[in-house]
């Protein structure tokens, strides 16, 4: 994922990924939830045969965090903070190759 290293961690377990096209595709979509600049994309799926994973991108769409714990520097957005498997506690790894 763009700036998080291989790995990101959720309230759904840990998410790894080394490949950024699922995200990149739920990133080209408009966010599923949006609370001031906290925005999650839940339509983006993947395919694997009849097997099907729905992958949540959430992102900090702004310099800070809103309780300000986190500053991506002046002129700079944080970001994708993290991308999970949704109901389950880790992503498949056929997710990644």
């Amino acid at each position: 994922m763009p700036g998080q290293g291989d790995q990101a961690q959720s309230a759904g377990g840990w998410a790894t990924s080394k490949k950024c096209r699922i995200v990149n595709a739920a990133l080209n979509g408009k966010p599923d939830v949006k609370h001031r600049a906290h925005l999650e994309y839940y339509w983006a799926y993947a395919w694997n045969g009849s097997r099907r994973v729905q992958v949540v991108v959430v992102v900090q769409n702004a310099r800070k965090t809103q309780d300000g714990r986190y500053d991506a520097g002046r002129g700079q957005k944080i970001g994708v903070i993290t991308a999970y498997c949704k109901g389950m506690t880790k992503c498949p790894n056929w997710l990644n190759q």
